[in-house]
């Protein structure tokens, strides 16, 4: 299983490195349950526009859409985000375990520089 496979972080920080696809994030979560046409009269884009930045957060596994009548209605699917934090507080937690065994080094008596 590959790394892509098994945890996916890289489609949810790819989607989520584009400004206007955040902004439409948010916009679905305010919402609760939203259409593309109802976020493209809040942004500063069109419709299509949101309907492909859907597709990628859709993809990444943030939205998801369901038929209702002729619309599609999407909501925030809060899993990735949820495991994308953790990824991240894992990584957090090494870069500090990392940064205090350097700091204690550097505090044990005799680590001057050498002379």
């Amino acid at each position: 299983m590959t790394e892509r496979q098994a945890g996916g972080e890289e489609d949810v920080f790819a989607a989520l490195a584009d400004p206007m696809r955040r902004r439409i994030l948010d916009a679905i979560a305010g919402h609760g349950d939203t259409t593309a046409t109802v976020l493209a009269a809040e942004l500063p884009v069109t419709r299509q526009a949101i309907v492909k930045h859907l597709a990628v957060l859709d993809q990444a596994g943030l939205v998801s859409g369901r038929r209702a009548g002729r619309e599609m209605r999407y909501v925030v699917r809060p899993e990735r985000l949820i495991a994308a934090a953790r990824w991240m507080d894992r990584v957090a937690a090494q870069w500090d375990a990392r940064l205090g065994a350097i700091k204690r080094l550097a505090e044990e008596p005799g680590a001057g520089p050498p002379v």
